[in-house]
């Protein structure tokens, strides 16, 4: 993650200004979500990249030991099974570094992820009539 005052606009900077180790895991991981959710917009949010459809999609992060993915307690919940390897919380999941990224795995969250939101923002708009 990025240290506190970096001012990180986009995702391109986030990716080139990221230890060089994980710069090739981080385009991996923005390609397959883009896959997955080509309608999302991309954005930085508490500091991380960010894919935005009908709300969050999910975050990502680079540590030192891990690639942190953010797709919400309903994303996790939803995949606990596949996703139990990882260490993980309510919310969130560590990718180590030492390994490659579990791609289909992330792209099937992120598919869950759209459809979630989806399913969201038509009932907000239903409820708005």
């Amino acid at each position: 993650m990025k240290p506190a005052g970096t001012d990180i606009t986009t995702i391109d900077q986030y990716i080139l200004e990221s230890p060089e180790d994980v710069r090739s895991m981080l385009v991996q991981l923005r390609e397959t979500i883009r896959e997955a959710a080509p309608q999302a917009t991309e954005k930085i949010s508490y500091r991380m990249p960010t894919f935005y459809h009908n709300g969050n999609l999910v975050h990502f992060a680079a540590f030192k030991h891990h690639i942190g993915f953010y797709p919400t307690p309903s994303g996790m919940e939803a995949f606990k099974e596949e996703l139990r390897k990882y260490k993980g919380a309510k919310g969130s999941v560590q990718f180590p570094i030492d390994e490659p990224l579990p791609l289909k795995l992330i792209a099937d969250i992120i598919k869950f992820r759209v459809s979630e939101n989806s399913q969201k923002s038509v009932k907000a708009k239903t409820k708005r009539r």
